[in-house]
């Protein structure tokens, strides 16, 4: 173990390097997965068939840390007001950024829904609004501005936020007073309640990328991903012992990568394999590579610095990414392009958005979040 303290963590304990780094590199993934979304009719072109998954691999790295930074302070001076507090200083500000993004790029593409249908302004205003107090959109009301679902049609990933938000609810009120074998039985009833969402195909997709939507049973998907994982990962924090593993970083990134970019898996007529294979991956695999991550150490300045950033853009990264993916998906299928046609449009949208990230992380996140802590939190 060698925890370091990181500006972009600074409402917590110190992290553990590789932890932030595979946030990162999990992040990047994330990046990739989106922009081969945008080919999903063309076999040729759909990469990273898995990425959803990255997802679930949040959650269980979300629910080590938080057991990790507030599991012994409740016995001291932390109270439940102070842990939402910091909570929402730490995640919130970016929340609302994406937000704003959300609105300029979707005026930029006209205020459109999907099918071309011209959307009043009014109802951008109210999407954003929601968007902002992480309050879900219906599906079929005004604020469902583009007209397929999405609980935060302004940025999609705004989803997994409030899933995030919902996890760091239950971890206050119930999750941080169970003994640790109670906790043991929750995590238990939740990977057996994933693992038959999964395999039984609730969710009609053939695949466990739920929890965007309230449509159908994607808010019982989305609860069973947090369930498990968030739990499992505050249970490998409370038991987590740490193994010598050497090149625990590259090892981890490899097998995330290698995971989240496996072939969908059965096709059509057996969706149960692909289900098998995501509830695998969430089930084992992740919290797996977890532990390796968590048990694995940096052994010089560069490697502790590349952690240091993957960790510090992550967060920024994954929330202001998807605007711009949304104006580069209507490129795409306006004009039915390949990947082949738009790789080099691809690789600026990937290196900008880190670009945006960073800029986004040091003129933004971190100066607000220093000045709301400074006026919010209480000083010891």
């Amino acid at each position: 173990m060698q925890p370091t303290v990181s500006s972009a963590f600074a409402d917590t304990k110190p992290h553990y390097e590789l932890l932030d780094g595979m946030r990162g590199v999990a992040a990047l993934l994330v990046i990739w997965y989106h922009v081969f979304e945008g080919f999903a009719t063309s076999p040729v072109d759909q990469l990273f068939n898995h990425g959803y998954l990255a997802v679930d691999f949040f959650f269980i790295l979300s629910g080590f840390v938080i057991g990790y930074a507030y599991d012994d302070r409740w016995k001291g001076s932390l109270t439940r007001g102070e842990f939402f507090k910091r909570r929402l200083i730490r995640l919130h500000p970016m929340v609302v950024l994406g937000a704003v993004l959300g609105v300029v790029t979707y005026t930029i593409q006209g205020c459109e829904q999907w099918d071309g249908t011209q959307v009043a302004y009014s109802a951008v205003m109210l999407a954003m609004l929601l968007n902002l107090f992480l309050l879900p959109a219906l599906p079929g009301s005004a604020a469902e501005v583009r007209g397929n679902g999405e609980m935060f049609p302004l940025n999609g990933p705004s989803w997994s936020l409030f899933f995030e938000y919902v996890g760091n609810i239950l971890y206050a009120f119930v999750l941080r007073r169970l003994s640790t074998r109670a906790l043991t039985a929750v995590v238990a009833a939740s990977g057996i309640g994933l693992a038959a969402y999964a395999v039984g195909n609730l969710s009609g997709y053939g695949h466990l990328g739920v929890g965007w939507s309230l449509l159908d049973h994607n808010l019982l998907g989305g609860m069973l991903r947090l369930g498990f994982s968030f739990s499992a990962g505050l249970l490998l924090s409370r038991r987590f012992r740490p193994a010598t593993i050497r090149g625990a970083f590259w090892i981890c990134s490899a097998t995330v990568a290698l995971l989240l970019c496996i072939p969908h898996i059965g096709g059509n007529d057996a969706p149960w394999m692909n289900g098998l294979y995501d509830a695998a991956c969430i089930l084992f695999a992740f919290p797996a590579v977890v532990y390796m991550a968590a048990s694995g150490r940096t052994t010089d300045r560069l490697s502790s610095r590349i952690c240091k950033f993957l960790g510090d853009i992550s967060y920024p990264l994954y929330i202001v990414h998807y605007p711009f993916m949304y104006l580069f998906y209507a490129w795409l299928w306006r004009n039915g392009l390949t990947f082949g046609q738009t790789w080099p449009v691809a690789l600026g949208l990937f290196f900008g958005n880190i670009l945006l990230a960073y800029v986004a992380l040091k003129c933004y996140d971190e100066p607000v979040r220093r000045w709301l802590g400074r006026k919010f939190l209480a000083r010891k």
